[in-house]
């Protein structure tokens, strides 16, 4: 008589088979809550980068003479080699966007970031040849006051204006 062996797994295999995939299970989902915050600060950045473009091209489609500019009614200095720095965190113009990208009038429960405008002293001006200069620092939230508190996020260029 001939014995049938039948293949299965013992409990002891399937316990272990068990654990080691809850391992990794858990492991996975530690990082979701790790993925979610890149994600929000890519987002978060990725506006405040869209805003920067926006109000950066519409200062540079402002022709020579003109101000304010057409989108956003930013000013431009007067004389763009003025004597003296302005002192930090106090902008030549603030603005307020919401969570798309839109300009809000005034800070409100849908601003999400604020842009401050400052304008800069040229270095080495030339007369009335020189280019207008200008940080743009947009943070979020709109809230918060960078000059005060870090916000959450912010990112800053400085841009360069031919106004001649």
């Amino acid at each position: 008589m001939k014995k049938r062996f039948t293949s299965g797994f013992s409990l002891i295999e399937v316990t272990l088979a068990i654990g080691i995939a809850a391992f990794c299970l858990i492991t996975v989902f530690a990082l979701i809550p790790v993925a979610v915050q890149t994600n929000r600060n890519a987002t978060s950045q990725t506006t405040a980068n869209n805003i920067i473009a926006s109000v950066i091209a519409d200062m540079r489609g402002t022709p020579s003479g003109v101000t304010p500019s057409a989108q956003f009614a930013i000013n431009f200095p007067a004389n763009a080699t003025s004597p003296a720095d302005p002192p930090p965190c106090s902008g030549t113009q603030t603005l307020y966007f919401d969570g798309q990208g839109q300009a809000t009038t005034v800070i409100g429960a849908n601003s999400r970031y604020r842009l401050i405008v400052t304008f800069v002293r040229n270095p080495t001006p030339t007369g009335a040849t020189a280019p207008t200069y200008a940080t743009l620092k947009a943070s979020w939230p709109a809230a918060v006051d960078p000059c005060a508190v870090t916000p959450s996020g912010s990112i800053e260029t400085f841009a360069a204006f031919d106004r001649n």
